[in-house]
């Protein structure tokens, strides 16, 4: 059953007559994940030390002017860009990938370990709607958070300012301010 967070991904008339065409929405989508793997093919193949080049691709790639003080290491991975939401000191480490068509913010100074993963897009559960239909949901991650090497980042969660998650965490839940979490199923351990 189709909601309003549910993206067709097969023309519904067109499958229904046994033919496997994309449905608009969804081949929208696909191409901006194109253009984007392209570009960041070529952000992450530029030598480390050119930043004009760095600088100009990831304009491109996020469709709009750098925040002051933003750090990103490559490999930098995205499907989108356009629905990343990057706040002023954000520094982002290597080898991350920012799923972001439903929408990801990280708020001022938020720091991301390596290999950290932000999803904002899945399946349903339900077979009969798995092959047919994409979820989504936006991440927010407020001001100050520090993200682990390795964390997963889940659909809908917010993080509350200050938060600490540790690497390797699987976060479904949200996070309330001040507090760290870990584990596969990322859990409040304490809070400040």
């Amino acid at each position: 059953m189709a909601s309003d967070n549910f993206m067709q991904i097969h023309d519904p008339e067109l499958l229904a007559r046994g033919e496997r065409v994309l449905g608009a929405e969804f081949k929208a989508m696909h191409e901006r994940v194109l253009q984007v793997s392209a570009l960041t093919s070529r952000l992450n193949a530029v030598p480390f030390d050119d930043e004009a080049a760095k600088t100009s691709l990831l304009v491109e790639i996020l469709g709009r002017p750098l925040p002051a003080g933003l750090t990103i290491y490559p490999p930098f991975y995205t499907d989108h860009g356009l629905n990343l939401d990057l706040g002023e000191r954000v520094f982002i480490n290597q080898g991350c990938t920012f799923l972001d068509y439903a929408g990801i913010r990280l708020g001022r100074g938020v720091m991301v370990g390596p290999k950290a993963t932000f999803i904002t897009m899945g399946h349903p559960v339900d077979p009969e709607e798995r092959r047919r239909f994409l979820t989504d949901a936006p991440i927010d991650v407020a001001d100050n958070v520090w993200i682990g090497a390795g964390a997963m980042i889940l659909p809908g969660v917010s993080i509350g300012r200050d938060a600490v998650i540790a690497a390797g965490a699987v976060v479904a839940d949200d996070v309330p301010a001040s507090s760290l979490v870990s584990g596969a199923k990322a859990t409040v351990r304490r809070s400040w």
